[in-house]
């Protein structure tokens, strides 16, 4: 009998699979590996896709193999970063492409605001059918009916002044939304000028329980079930202080009839979680305060098949909010939670001797080598892939 792994290589009895048979199998997957280009460049631009009065750019992301009425993320970025850059760090192209979603990712232009920010303070660009939120609507659109997108999951997130932006979107349109996440990030219509926002990210003045929510119901005329919420934030953020998550369930909390204490809390690999469910049991808003965390996005990136990158606003806390969030959404699966979480776990759930645990661990070393590298500069793939079996204990 054979299984398979997510690198589609049939797995046998180790009495049937010889050493020629498995070096094939990772000649060809390093050689896909090597001459793959790196996720973000296959960003595609997005030109006409509305009359855009908050004048944006729109990138797009498309899995290899996408089926119809596929599902949509909408990512938004931070200040000072670019689609590109959200893209690479926050790893959404990256699980996108094995799971077979698209993602949009509207990106800032200078002439709009010098740092990059989405503006989720202006007036004119927070309203529905208006400004910025206007134009991320109209992406949507054209990619639903350009892409045959399903107008029934599509979800939306972002960072900082692009979290605060994806609540601009989801008070604005919820008739449009299934979900969203929203990572140190604001609530909703609490500012209006470069003042009034920093002193919001800064916890001053906040709002009152029934001005968060009034301002939210206001927002739209709808009817229907709303989304759900995903709220992620460092207990250590100095750039958008903490208690602006606890602002931004409390906002929620008024259109989805919740009571004010969690219905569950859970510790999850040292970081807290609090889950409200609804008068029905639907999982309606998740809180996450990541323990130690600074201003930035959750990332898991030490494990053996990391989802993003480290850098500037993508920190390592050993939980991954991108693979959570998408999981939570339906995108995504626990055993994508697990592998994404978990440094070493393959190696220690399988039996050492087993050719189904050689061969997955030859495969990880060969991958860990090649992105390590970027290129075959140190030896070659034949390097890497004898390498690769040496380190399995599938050659001397």
């Amino acid at each position: 009998m054979c299984t398979r792994i997510n690198l589609r290589l049939p797995l046998c009895d180790a009495a049937i699979v010889p050493t020629s048979t498995v070096q094939a199998q990772l000649a060809a997957e390093e050689t896909a590996l090597l001459n793959k280009p790196p996720q973000n460049h296959r960003l595609v631009e997005i030109a006409g896709f509305g009359s855009n009065p908050g004048t944006l750019k729109a990138w797009l992301f498309l899995p290899s193999i996408m089926a119809p009425d596929a599902p949509l993320v909408v990512a938004l970025h931070g200040c000072t970063q670019t689609a590109e850059g959200y893209a690479t760090g926050s790893g959404w192209s990256q699980l996108a492409e094995r799971r077979g979603f698209a993602v949009l990712y509207p990106e800032q232009q200078r002439s709009n605001n010098a740092n990059l920010c989405f503006n989720w303070f202006e007036p004119g660009d927070i309203r529905r059918d208006a400004g910025e939120a206007l134009s991320i609507r109209q992406m949507i659109g054209h990619l639903v009916q350009s892409q045959g997108i399903d107008p029934k999951r599509i979800f939306v997130t972002g960072l900082s002044a692009g979290g605060a932006m994806a609540n601009v979107m989801l008070s604005t349109y919820p008739d449009i939304f299934a979900g969203g996440a929203i990572i140190s990030g604001l609530p909703y219509g609490v500012a209006g000028t470069v003042a009034e926002a920093f002193e919001r990210m800064q916890g001053r003045n906040p709002p009152t329980v029934s001005r968060l929510q009034s301002v939210l119901k206001s927002a739209s005329n709808h009817k229907g079930l709303w989304p759900s919420i995903s709220i992620w934030h460092g207990t250590h953020d100095q750039t958008v202080r903490p208690g602006n998550a606890d602002q931004i369930v409390k906002q929620w909390s008024g259109v989805h009839g919740l009571a004010t204490e969690p219905t569950r809390s859970e510790l999850i690999h040292g970081h807290t979680r609090k889950l409200w469910l609804d008068a029905k049991g639907r999982q309606v808003v998740e809180a996450y305060s990541v323990k130690g965390m600074a201003h930035g996005v959750p990332l898991a990136t030490s494990s053996d098949v990391p989802i993003g990158r480290a850098g500037p606003h993508m920190l390592e806390t050993g939980i991954s909010s991108t693979v959570r969030i998408a999981h939570s959404w339906g995108l995504a699966t626990v055993a994508d939670v697990e592998e994404a979480e978990a440094a070493g776990s393959l190696v220690r759930r399988e039996e050492p001797n087993s050719a189904s645990s050689a061969i997955k661990k030859a495969l990880r070393y060969a991958r860990s080598r090649s992105n390590a590298a970027g290129t075959a500069s140190d030896g070659g793939i034949a390097k890497v892939i004898n390498d690769a079996l040496r380190a399995a204990g599938l050659m001397r």
